[in-house]
């Protein structure tokens, strides 16, 4: 076998000077099978790389977010509707009870749920991006859904897949879209209490308790007249109607201390111009 190869290619090379246009028409389905080999072997490794890395990767070890039941499976009772409920209001699901309504996204709900957040889905990893959804969707005039938001995390490289986000999700999506972060708090209960009635929103990363059993994004939206707070969270409806002891929130907050966490705080009149 190896003799009649080399036979070929010798007799090949001869007939590349004696009659070239017969070596053009032997030789151009060949040149164009391996041109369009190496066009695919291109494009497979580009997207091989976007895969893994769509833009630089932070450089901080991931809090697993993946969906979990929480250590703590009783959240105090549902709110009377006249302190909190959702309504309707065109398309929009609001979550009322705060100084600025909520508007509100379950990432365990369709049509979110199937969505990608990079390789892994909304519904089992996208707390975080469904919570910046919220936040700038209620303080900002951008309608910005959770798949919308996944997408833009993966892109600006704030999706850890197989845990979720890191967590330099809050500061850097915040400033894309025109709100300031003010991120490693370290507040009181009447601390957290004044700031909500003021007007303020926060992130929360909550770790293991009555939220998650590992690490959780929810948004804290605002305070009762008897001092309990609000929240929005992203995998549970039940938990978004309650009303929350403000020391038993600061508790349960992740023991994270990167990129602003485990808290971070928002206002209307904070915007990045």
């Amino acid at each position: 076998m190896l003799a009649l190869i080399c036979i070929l290619g010798t007799e090949l090379l001869v007939c590349r000077f004696a009659a070239p246009d017969l070596y053009d028409q032997i030789t151009e389905p060949v040149q164009a099978m391996a041109q369009e080999a190496m066009d695919r072997g291109k494009e497979w490794v580009q997207s091989a790389a976007a895969a893994v890395r769509p833009s630089e990767q932070p450089s901080e070890t991931p809090v697993s977010q993946a969906v979990s039941e929480p250590v703590e499976a009783s959240p105090p009772p549902v709110e009377d509707p006249a302190v909190t409920e959702f309504i309707q209001r065109g398309e929009l699901e609001i979550l009322t009870g705060g100084v600025v309504e909520t508007v509100y996204f379950n990432q365990g709900e369709e049509p979110w749920a199937q969505g990608s957040y990079g390789p892994d889905s909304i519904r089992g990893y996208g707390c975080g991006p469904t919570s910046m959804a919220m936040l700038i969707s209620s303080m900002e005039d951008t309608l910005l859904d959770p798949i919308q938001a996944a997408q833009a995390a993966y892109e600006s490289g704030y999706c850890a897949p197989g845990s979720g986000s890191y967590l330099s999700i809050v500061e850097g999506m915040a400033a894309d879209y025109g709100l300031h972060a003010e991120g490693s708090l370290s507040l009181t209960a009447d601390e957290l209490r004044r700031d909500l009635a003021s007007g303020h929103m926060f992130v929360a990363l909550m770790g293991k308790g009555h939220f998650t059993n590992r690490g959780h994004f929810i948004l804290l939206r605002g305070v009762t007249l008897e001092g309990k707070v609000l929240v929005a969270d992203p995998n549970s409806r039940e938990r978004s109607l309650a009303a929350w002891d403000p020391q038993l929130i600061l508790d349960e907050l992740s023991a994270s201390r990167t990129s602003g966490a485990p808290l971070w705080r928002f206002s209307v009149l904070e915007k990045v111009e």
